[in-house]
Order: C-alpha cells, then sequence, then structure tokens
C-alpha cells in the first residue's frame, strides 16, 4: 500500500514513466472516518473494479476533514486519527491511499478544476465509486451528474456508492458517533462490524498517575473523542502483548480540562510504554467523566473505578486468558 500526501506529489508521481497510476486507477472519495461496515463495501466495489481493470484501487481523503476545516472546534469528534484511518484502509487492501491537504487554496477549487487536476490530471482515474449525493467544488456545481457527463467525454465511468443499513437505517459514521456518544458500545461494534477503538503513541504526560499510585499511559489526541468518561479496556502493545486496563478518556477536568487525552492504566504491567504505539478497545462503560474537588478524592474514585472493573472483567473475561 502507498501513501501520497498532497497534490503536489500526486502530480509529479503522475509525470514518472514508473507511476503506479500510468494505466489509471479506481478510486473513492470521503472522509471514511471509523472505516466502518459501510464503508468497507464501498472498497469491496472499489476493489472489484480495480481487479477487473487492472488497475490500483485508490481513496482520497482529505486532511483536516472538510467539516474541520469549516467549522473548526464545533465540528463533530473524530472517530479515529489518520494514523489509524491509514492502517485500518491497509488492512482492507487499498492500494494506494491519497490524502489531501484541505486548505483555503484547496477549497477554492470549482468543480471543473477538481475534476481536471486531481481526478484526470493527477489520478488518471477510469472509475469513480461515490454516492449519488456527492457535492464538491466552491461553487457547489460538482455532483454525480456532472461528474457522469464529464467521464462520458472524457474516458470514465461513474458508479453509485451502495448502502448498507442496520436495524433499517443507515451505517454512517454520524450513527457510529452518536452511539458512542451515549456510550453505546454495543451499538457502535454492530455498526463498525468489529469493538470500538482507538490507536495512538504513548507520550509523556504529567506523571500525576504515577504519584498517586495509577501510573498511567497518556495519548495525546489531537481532537476532542466521541466518548468521554471512564471504560475497561483491552490493551495491545507493539510487541502484540495484550492487559486489561482502564481508561479515562476525555480532557480530566480535575487535573487540567483543557487538552482531550486518552489516559490508560494497565493492570499486572510493569515497564515503560512511552513511544509504543498502543491500541485500546472499548468493553465497558464504568462512569461519565467528573471533576474533583481534589487530587484526594481524585485518587479515592480511582481506587473504586479499578475494583469495578476488576470484577467486571472477571465476570466477562480477561483479554490475557483469551491468548
Amino acid at each position: 500500500m502507498r501513501l501520497i500526501r498532497g497534490l503536489t506529489n500526486l502530480k509529479m508521481l503522475s509525470r514518472r514513466d514508473e507511476s503506479p497510476l500510468a494505466k489509471g486507477c479506481v478510486a473513492t472519495i470521503g472522509n471514511f472516518d471509523g472505516v466502518h461496515l459501510g464503508h468497507k463495501t464501498i472498497i469491496d466495489q472499489v476493489k472489484s473494479k480495480a481487479e477487473a481493470l487492472g488497475v490500483p484501487s485508490v481513496v482520497m481523503i482529505f486532511e483536516p476533514q472538510p467539516r474541520e476545516f469549516f467549522q473548526g472546534s464545533e465540528a463533530p469528534p473524530r472517530l479515529m486519527g489518520f494514523r489509524q484511518k491509514f492502517e485500518a484502509l491497509l488492512a482492507e487492501g487499498i492500494d494506494i491511499v491519497l490524502c489531501l491537504r484541505f486548505n483555503q487554496a484547496f477549497r477554492s477549487y470549482s468543480a471543473m478544476g477538481f475534476i481536471d487536476d486531481v481526478l484526470i490530471g493527477g489520478l488518471a482515474v477510469r472509475h469513480l465509486v461515490v454516492g449519488d449525493d456527492f457535492r464538491f467544488g466552491c461553487d457547489r456545481a460538482g455532483d454525480f451528474e456532472l461528474l457522469e457527463k464529464v467521464g462520458r467525454d472524457t474516458g470514465f465511468t461513474v458508479e453509485n456508492t451502495l448502502t448498507v443499513t442496520v436495524d433499517g437505517e443507515r451505517v454512517s459514521s454520524t450513527r457510529v458517533r452518536n452511539s458512542l456518544t451515549v456510550n453505546g458500545l454495543q451499538k457502535a461494534e454492530t455498526l463498525l462490524g468489529h469493538p470500538y477503538r482507538i490507536r495512538g503513541r504513548v507520550v509523556y504526560g504529567r506523571q500525576l498517575g504515577r504519584q498517586i499510585g495509577a501510573p498511567t499511559a497518556n495519548i495525546l489526541l489531537h481532537r476532542t473523542p466521541a466518548l468521554r468518561g471512564v471504560y475497561v479496556v483491552a490493551a495491545t502493545l507493539d510487541d502484540g502483548a495484550r492487559f486489561d486496563g482502564v481508561a479515562n478518556i476525555g480532557v480530566r477536568p480535575t487535573v487540567d480540562g483543557k487538552r482531550p487525552s486518552l489516559e490508560v492504566h494497565l493492570f499486572d504491567f510493569a515497564g515503560t510504554l512511552y513511544g509504543q504505539h498502543l491500541e485500546v478497545v472499548f468493553r465497558h462503560g464504568l462512569r461519565d467523566e467528573e471533576k474533583f474537588d481534589s487530587v484526594d478524592e481524585l485518587k479515592e474514585q480511582i481506587a473504586r473505578d479499578f475494583d469495578h472493573a476488576r470484577a467486571w472483567i472477571d465476570e466477562n473475561g480477561s483479554v490475557k486468558s483469551a491468548d
């Protein structure tokens, strides 16, 4: 799998004789936040057509996501960061991920400019899979009908995305997000096709957890998470070792209250995790995130959280015993 970052790199690659896009590609466009069941169906459409044509499969995504560019801090919470999304697309067998910077210059593209520069000039697209409600371009003139028309004139085809439903409603990132917001882990798992997880790099924190007897691995979140609260989790380390644990996800109102973060305490773990990429699976909600009057009160509550988590694990099974 190959990652192409930015329009400049795409154009440079497309000019090379040995370019993987020399014979064109089959592409789709979207945020792919969460890579849920609906996304996986679209990916299967793209891969199937790419195999039939003998060209690479391409997923085009954006950083930041368009709504984040336009709405800033008011944009909906993310389900996953860029690295985790890339790894998820890799696992689904996509050949190329094209990540375009969504900035003022990019959002100024007209619909025809986007088609000419990105789809034709950059990707040499031969087949495009997008929803029939897909809109693009600063002039909002870009839609499914325009893509079909230009495709007929220039030699590419356009296909509507298939819809996946659960309980009679379309699977979407919004549905997953809404489920997580109300602690609906089971519903989110159904929509995603797997338990909700966050993968990120462990960074140095304030060491407060260590000072109060509950050392944590701190994963910095660049944007507000869909989940808030304290959870029973299962964590996988870089070497594949798995541990039960407890995680707090949110803004740590008692000690910080500003930056979103994920703090994970692993049961029966000794060692350092700094620099590792930890995959954290959320298994069960224990309580909402809350602000305490003192660090001592927080310490007492953390002890209760650990007791409740261990009791839940005893009843529902340890990830270590599943090895």
